[in-house]
């Protein structure tokens, strides 16, 4: 049997794969990360920000589907960190979710090795910092799952990808932020966009300062591209747009689309999607690409970037392309209806993506989620869900299920709004395994709120403004709603979802809109298997302790040395191939006007 040489980190990235006389096995990918302030001026003023080895935003998570994921975070701010997945399932491995309900923070000074497979999963999601309102400094990165070779993408394979972060953005430090947030003042209108963490380009010199630093992206025409988008910021929904250019649809959140082009596309807080978009224009000078709010009424600038042709022949000028109307909610709600699910297409598996006939199956648990813009509860500013504010207990939940500890949390998450005063209490919905939850947000609040489910992907099937009613599910897409995990909820209206409880453990459902989020608008579901399911990860050995369970923390001192991933049975009759790989951006850098 030959010897396998400790693993080490190069680049901060290292691929295994595991061989048995042909690559049968599923690699494991490390990546080894230093979370920390850093010094940045993306507005042209001097601000702290949060990055992941000197970058921001953070370097990207760049896997396939079935692949074993290993982070060691080393988390070097001065204040407790977890980091959590936008849209990673976690498939029955809920202790890898990086938020308060799951696991314990990792403290200042201290690191935590995050470990959890990309099972049966593709597409375009992101990481952030779920604690703390950090995300609105930064800390966060892409996460691409590419299809296995076996299964063909559902268009040409693009010639590349372009990973695009848009983002409302604050000079105050995220610090400052969620202070007025506790005191009960509304953030305000952002004090700019960014796109990949850049300044807008000079479109307009009366609205942007000279000396920012903007992004660039270069591209050779005729090729065809992936953009990849999120909208990571903090509570503004954003108008993307490629002046001259169609984004065709391809894929959102896991989820192969049907393949619409659109001239532009707001996208919510919290949610990515894919387009394919070809270089088809005369590159007769450079191109806008542009991310502008939306229902904000604001003086300040759009993002905007430049996308370069290599054969252009003079920089961007003139008006940027027109936006849809800046409040015209029902033109939003029209294009998000339209986006379809692509029920022949396969995605992470073989069979096609319609082959689960979400609309056939008989609905089990109903909840109308009903939220309530902040107000004061026993003297502190809340938001509420049904009215209740959550409140995070010293144990997490999942350690606290784990250990029986008694009077944690309560299993009674009203399924309605309760005519009674609002309050601050831990309460879950109690959701049955295997069962198949409707759920109904209706937003009484004055703007968009996006709102996200872990660990799930789940039905968008309808939507519209008014109060939701029974009669409401005549209008329910039962066919091709598309599936993700992020979905916009319109001021004065209601999204309705269907999601199937296939995924034992214990999930966040909250406001992506930080705000929002902070102020208490989350609740969880507890998804507990009845029967013994050895094929549920179990406690990972390098938990942190905190809250009831402080007594049980072990030595930190012994994690700060990088670690392999536990070795798989059989690993006797197996070797180890390793692949070093650095990744380049060629297609991005920055420059200043």
């Amino acid at each position: 049997m030959p010897s396998i040489a400790p693993c080490s980190c190069i680049y901060g990235v290292l691929v295994l794969f595991l061989v048995t006389g042909s690559f049968a096995g599923d690699p494991y990918v490390f990546f080894d990360w230093t979370v920390s302030y850093l010094i940045a001026s993306p507005l042209g003023i001097k601000q702290q920000v949060i990055g992941i080895n000197g970058q921001f935003p953070g370097p990207a998570l760049n896997v396939t589907t079935n692949w074993n994921v290993v982070v060691n975070v080393k988390n070097h701010l001065d204040e407790p960190l977890l980091i959590t997945w936008n849209g990673v399932q976690h498939r029955k491995n809920s202790w890898q979710d990086g938020v308060l309900g799951t696991n314990c923070p990792i403290p200042a000074g201290w690191n935590w090795t995050y470990q959890f497979q990309v099972k049966d999963q593709i597409g375009s999601f992101f990481y952030f910092p779920s604690l703390n309102f950090q995300r609105s400094a930064g800390g966060y990165g892409g996460v691409i799952i590419n299809n296995r070779d076996i299964i063909p993408l559902p268009f040409a394979v693009p010639d590349a990808d372009v990973v695009l972060f848009i983002s409302d953005w604050y000079t105050k430090s995220h610090k400052k932020l969620r202070k007025d947030v506790e005191d009960g003042k509304d953030l305000g209108v952002p004090d700019g966009i960014l796109i990949n963490g850049f300044g807008p380009y000079r479109y307009d010199e009366a609205l942007v300062h000279g000396g920012i630093a903007y992004q660039i992206i270069n591209i050779e025409p005729g090729n065809t591209y992936r953009f990849r988008v999120h909208n990571v910021g903090i509570s503004t929904s954003l108008n993307f747009r490629i002046q001259n250019h169609n984004l065709l649809l391809v894929e959102t959140e896991g989820s192969y689309t049907m393949q619409q082009n659109y001239t532009n596309m707001d996208i919510h807080v919290g949610q990515s999607y894919s387009f394919l978009v070809t270089m088809d224009q005369t590159a007769s000078s450079d191109y806008y690409i542009v991310a502008s709010p939306r229902y904000v009424n604001s003086s300040k600038a759009s993002g905007v970037a430049i996308l370069h042709y290599a054969n252009s022949q003079g920089p961007a000028s003139g008006p940027l392309p027109d936006p849809p109307n800046e409040y015209d909610m029902y033109f939003s709600m029209s294009q998000a209806r339209s986006i379809r699910w692509n029920v022949s297409a396969g995605a992470a598996r073989p069979n096609p993506q319609g082959s689960f006939k979400y609309g056939q199956i008989t609905v089990t648990d109903v909840y109308v989620i009903v939220n309530r813009p902040a107000e004061l509860i026993d003297g502190k500013w809340c938001t509420t869900l049904n009215g209740i504010s959550y409140l995070t207990p010293s144990t997490p939940l999942k350690l606290a299920q784990q250990y029986n500890i008694p009077g944690v949390y309560k299993l009674d998450f009203p399924n309605t709004q309760m005519n009674r005063h609002p309050k601050v209490d831990t309460s879950l919905i109690n959701g049955t395994f295997k069962g198949f939850m409707e759920i109904i947000f209706q937003n009484n609040d004055t703007t968009v709120q996006s709102y996200h489910l872990d660990g799930y992907a789940f039905f968008v099937v309808g939507m519209d403004f008014g109060v939701w009613t029974e009669n409401s599910r005549g209008t329910y897409n039962k066919w091709d709603g598309v599936a993700r995990s992020t979905t916009q909820v319109f001021p004065g209206a209601w999204t309705a979802i269907l999601v199937s409880l296939d995924n034992a453990g214990i999930w966040n459902l909250r406001a992506e809109n930080l705000d929002s989020w902070y102020l208490g608008q989350e609740v969880y579901l507890s998804i507990m298997n009845p029967e013994i399911d050895k094929s549920e990860v179990p406690l990972p050995d390098n938990t942190i302790y905190c809250g009831a369970l402080s007594s049980l923390q072990k030595d930190q001192a012994r994690r700060y040395s990088f670690s392999c991933a536990p070795s798989p049975a059989g690993l006797s009759r197996t070797f180890l191939v390793v692949l070093i790989i650095t990744l380049y951006g060629p297609f991005f850098h920055a420059t200043a006007s």
